[in-house]
């Protein structure tokens, strides 16, 4: 909190009672047998009604640590698995289509920086050179295939639980008369006292109360 001081405002209220005064100090005396003028009554200025300001609790959590495969949320470790296991088999795929690619590169590359005067068949450096290019096409289709599946299914088994542990953190927040929780992972954060820092302390509630033995989603 910031405190601001106004010593030109009681400076000057200041001032107008001095003058104020003074010039009741100052005035003549009224005539014999005349009365005073009196003054007419002011009517007073109510003073303004006092507001209650809101008392907010604040906390900050790092969502990445989520994913930790030793301190996170073991069912996100548990969907990661079952994840990439499912995808095992075309990653090894794009691996061996890729190797083959590697391995016919590296021939290509022995062919055209063959010493001079080694003798080169042209028609098999060309055959080579299609076959290379053919088959950095079918890399790229079947990677993007696989990415694009490989997205869907991660949706497909994120999605809700995301749901689950965003329900479970206000269900946390409410339970500890928390107010506000940012999330540093997606918010740059100038500062934050490890005091209010509630990751870890999430992450052991959520995963006792929620155990990683929930059955697979299945892929569709």
């Amino acid at each position: 909190m910031i405190m601001r001081s106004y010593p030109s405002l009681v400076f000057s209220t200041v001032l107008l009672v001095a003058i104020a005064t003074s010039a009741l100090a100052q005035r003549p005396a009224a005539p014999a047998g005349q009365r005073p003028t009196t003054p007419a009554p002011q009517t007073a200025t109510p003073a303004p009604a006092s507001t209650t300001l809101p008392m907010s609790k604040m906390a900050v959590i790092y969502s990445e640590a989520f994913l930790d495969s030793k301190t996170g949320i073991a069912k996100f470790n548990m969907a990661i698995t079952r994840l990439n296991g499912e995808f095992q088999k075309p990653k090894d795929e794009l691996t061996q289509l890729q190797n083959r690619a590697q391995s016919l590169q590296d021939e290509l590359g022995k062919l055209q920086n063959a010493p001079a005067g080694t003798p080169i068949d042209q028609k098999t450096v060309q055959a080579k050179a299609d076959q290379l290019d053919q088959l950095k096409k079918e890399i790229q289709r079947k990677g993007e295939d696989a990415q694009t599946a490989y997205n869907r299914r991660r949706n497909e088994i994120f999605a809700p639980l995301q749901q689950e542990v965003g329900n479970a953190l206000e269900a946390f927040a409410k339970a500890r008369n928390i107010n506000v929780i940012i999330d540093g992972t997606q918010v740059p954060l100038l500062y934050a006292a490890d005091s209010i820092d509630i990751t870890a302390a999430f992450i052991a509630d959520f995963n006792a109360k929620n155990p990683a033995t929930a059955a697979a989603t299945p892929p569709k």
